[in-house]
């Protein structure tokens, strides 16, 4: 009888920790959606959270039919779920050096079953070679840390540190890993802070990858260009196209129609 209620005893403290650890789970994560439902992201619900302007960059990157994207600075992993939803035929690899966020990466691409088309590396992307992706590939995104090492103050939270500051990498290396990376003619889009456009235009160009379209992004119609939306091409000819703005929120503070038309199905 001792014995038996030993092990009574035994089952209920099992049972009460997986429920402690399940409980302390669902207050760590948060579990959004996207698409109606048809894409489901995970996310650390103090740590590093994704914003606007992943949407943003999945939605200006356009991938074709058949190509290899390479996403430096995955997080979680959005940008790649986005795109794998837009367009079908594209494989995938999203580079993250935050042990933590590589495998919760991992674990959205599970969670949405696209193992078979996205692949997350855990690595510093300084350190990733074409024959990390089966050769050289035809897009790279990068939604980078936009403010430089000792600028501003850090955020005390490390994920978040590093995604908005250039700790472990800065805009060159993303830039040269972008070139090492790419096939001739291969396509770099980036989103990056208005205020370094200059810095993101001499350095493409220094590295071999000229600037050919720019979109200003505007939080709202009256308010200075507060991001930029830049595509340039390995090998290029010089010829800069500048698009319309992109407006964010209308006078309501509500998304405005061209950003709205991202969430959709």
């Amino acid at each position: 009888m001792r014995a038996g209620l030993r092990l009574l005893a035994a089952r209920s403290y099992a049972s009460e920790r997986n429920w402690i650890q399940i409980f302390t789970l669902m207050n760590t994560y948060t579990t959004d959606t996207f698409f109606n439902g048809r894409i489901r992201i995970t996310q650390d619900r103090t740590g590093y959270r994704f914003s606007i302007d992943a949407v943003l960059l999945a939605q200006f990157a356009e991938p074709r039919s058949g190509d290899k994207v390479l996403d430096l600075g995955t997080g979680c992993g959005i940008i790649p779920l986005i795109l794998a939803y837009r367009q079908p035929q594209i494989a995938i690899y999203g580079v993250e050096v935050q042990t933590e966020l590589s495998e919760l990466a991992v674990s959205n691409v599970r969670q949405n079953q696209l193992e078979d088309r996205i692949t997350v590396l855990s690595t510093d992307m300084k350190l990733i070679e074409p024959s990390m992706t089966a050769g050289p590939v035809d897009l790279v995104v990068c939604n980078p840390p936009f403010r430089k090492q000792g600028s501003g103050r850090i955020n005390p939270d490390a994920q978040r540190a590093v995604a908005r500051h250039e700790i472990k990498v800065n805009l060159g290396d993303i830039i040269q890993t972008s070139h090492r990376m790419l096939r001739a003619a291969g396509r770099l889009v980036l989103i990056y802070t208005a205020g370094r456009l200059t810095d993101i235009l001499c350095r493409m160009r220094t590295e071999g990858i000229e600037p050919k379209f720019l979109r200003m992004i505007h939080s709202r119609q009256d308010s200075e260009a507060a991001l930029i939306l830049i595509e340039g091409v390995k090998g290029g000819r010089p010829d800069l196209k500048i698009a319309p703005p992109l407006i964010v929120y209308d006078k309501k503070n509500h998304y405005t129609e061209a950003v709205e038309s991202m969430f959709r199905p």
